[in-house]
């Protein structure tokens, strides 16, 4: 099978779909467990902890197939550092 190139176009859209639906899903637990008139008021350190897990895996289903899941800019500096990844990849 032979590999397909993914335009720059796409593997940004989806990088900004995975980081928007690990943020949205993440801050939204906290907001649930904080604000007092939500039903999660509360829940405590072990659901904001294990949702924001879930909320990074969901990101990274989205955009792992298509980019490699860079969601957090700290790990495309880091391989781009290491040789890993192409420089020119990075401010896209």
């Amino acid at each position: 099978m032979e590999a397909v190139e993914i335009p720059i176009f796409l593997q940004c859209f989806f990088e900004f779909l995975g980081t928007y639906v690990m943020i949205l899903l993440g801050c939204g637990v906290v907001a649930c467990v904080s604000l007092k008139g939500s039903k999660g008021f509360g829940g405590g350190w072990v659901v904001v902890t294990l949702a924001w897990g879930l909320a990074v895996m969901c990101g990274v289903f989205i955009a792992g197939p298509y980019t490699g899941a860079h969601l957090n800019p700290a790990v495309t500096l880091g391989l781009a550092m290491a040789g890993k990844f192409d420089w020119g990849m990075v401010i896209p």
